[in-house]
């Protein structure tokens, strides 16, 4: 493993490890620090909304300053945020801190494959982003447990300044690396975009979380739900008027595009909100540990290791229709079957099949689901494309996750986690009937999905160990 992709690994690591092992804290978090659900919503929002405003940049920045220059900023935004959030002594000085981590990782991860896909030969890359994919997917794996270990075993504030050691280690290994030139054409950033997504998610995400609260008759929450929304009208308006759009709306008028980002929408707005309330219903309703918390998901990855690739084969052969549409109402019928939780709880036979029947729904679901929104675009446009998916993914989270207070209703108790798995279960349903209705299988040319393109849609910050199945298929893409 040469030093290139030696660096990509381990910088793309540190996002991926942390977005894996936050879920399992939060209790812990809250029991610290104090807050309560809004402040465990706020420690993965605030982390998701700056990742989702900066991540369809990402690229752009990456293009005009360079690809280690940006991944060493990132890496230094990433590790110092990580301090910050260890030695955090309040609730707001953490979330603070998760902020700035999430505009670390939103460098991260596109400049470290824009350093591969730069730095090999065609001929050369695949071999060079399996090297990443696999070596990255063990964070979600490790993820968990290592966060229970933490947590259990020491203090929450170590999953945070586990963190320190491998950014400081990127750094001096990228050290020996050299980048050819750059192209002397600007690249233009679309600035006014970024900060009208930032204002208009922030406002927005700020009014959903406090008005469980402080109510929608505050003015601080009214005020910012208007900006919010207004800010996002603004959006729309700007993408559709200039030259150089962040998000190239035409792209939404090809059919598989469009229906995928959609499906992905209702689909990972319900990944976010279940592995959620999974986690915390687990350790503050159960009475599990971290430690426990995280080997009771362990069915998840388990089931995607096994199963991702020979779906991706099949998707790859018969087309993505029919995955797409049943792995997401396999994984809501998980959701369903934790309906029978109660107050005398049974992991066994309450929460194991539910577990085992979403794990094999999204194990099916997501290969097909990257290689579909891709290989609808032109080769040329897949990494915008990969980038809106990933966003639309990471936004989705965002909302859920906002909203995830509301529909339990301020304090976690079994009626408050059935409501939440219920709407969890209905989001995953939907997911499937959209693909089912709007799918279509002779549109899908799966030869045009570059494999630096399908990695980009690898991580899913907040989603559980099972989201590495978006690339553990991505090396028979090109090859159909």
């Amino acid at each position: 493993m040469g030093p290139v992709v030696a660096v990509a690994i381990l910088a793309s690591f540190v996002a991926f490890l942390d977005g894996s092992v936050v879920n399992l804290a939060l209790p812990a978090i809250s029991g610290d620090l104090g807050g309560g659900l809004a402040t465990q919503q706020w420690v993965v929002d605030a982390y998701l909304l700056s990742l989702g405003a900066l991540i369809l940049v990402a690229g752009s920045i990456s293009d005009a300053f360079g690809r280690l220059p940006v991944l060493r900023a990132g890496l230094v935004i990433f590790g110092v945020a990580s301090v910050v959030c260890a030695l955090a002594p309040t609730d707001l000085i953490l979330i603070i801190g998760r902020g700035v981590q999430g505009a670390g990782a939103a460098l991260l991860v596109p400049s470290s494959l824009a350093l591969i896909n730069s730095a090999f030969s065609p001929d050369d890359q695949p071999k060079a982003i399996g090297t990443w994919t696999a070596w990255t997917g063990t964070a979600f794996v490790v993820g968990p447990l290592l966060g229970g270990v933490l947590v259990d075993a020491l203090n929450w504030r170590w999953i945070f300044a586990v963190n320190i050691l491998p950014v400081v280690v990127t750094l001096v290994l990228s050290t020996r690396l050299t980048e050819a030139p750059r192209p002397s054409v600007r690249t233009k950033i679309d600035v006014p975009g970024a900060v009208l997504t930032a204002a208009g998610l922030a406002g927005t995400v700020y009014a959903l979380i406090e008005e469980q609260r402080l109510g929608l008759s505050n003015p601080a929450v009214a005020v910012s739900l208007v900006v919010g929304v207004l800010c996002l009208a603004g959006l729309g308006w700007r993408e559709m008027h200039t030259d150089h759009p962040m998000i190239p709306l035409r792209m939404f008028r090809v059919r598989n595009f469009g229906v995928g980002n959609l499906a992905t929408t209702f689909m990972y707005a319900g990944l976010s909100m279940g592995s959620l309330i999974t986690a915390l219903f687990l350790q503050e309703v159960a009475g599990f540990s971290a430690l426990a918390a995280g080997l009771a998901t362990l069915p998840v990855p388990v089931l995607s290791f096994f199963i991702a690739r020979p779906v991706g084969a099949l998707s790859a052969r018969y087309g993505p229709r029919f995955f797409m549409a049943s792995g997401p109402i396999l994984a809501g019928c998980g959701y369903l079957l934790m309906l029978t939780t109660d107050d005398d709880f049974n992991f066994w036979w309450q929460m194991l099949p539910g577990l085992v029947l979403f794990g094999l729904g999204l194990s099916v679901t997501v290969t097909p689901l990257t290689s579909a929104v891709l290989a609808a675009v032109n080769r040329e446009q897949s990494g915008i494309g990969s980038a809106i998916n990933n966003a639309i993914s990471r936004v989705s989270g965002l909302v859920a996750v906002a909203c995830t207070g509301i529909i339990v209703g301020g304090v976690l108790d079994t009626a408050g986690f059935h409501r939440t798995v219920l709407i969890t279960a209905v989001l995953f349903i939907a997911g499937g009937v959209v693909s089912a209705l709007g799918i279509r299988n002779s549109e899908h040319r799966e030869g045009r999905v570059p494999l630096h393109a399908a990695a980009g849609c690898y991580d899913r910050a907040t989603a559980p160990p099972s989201v590495h199945v978006d690339s553990v298929g991505i090396g028979h893409l090109d090859n159909p």
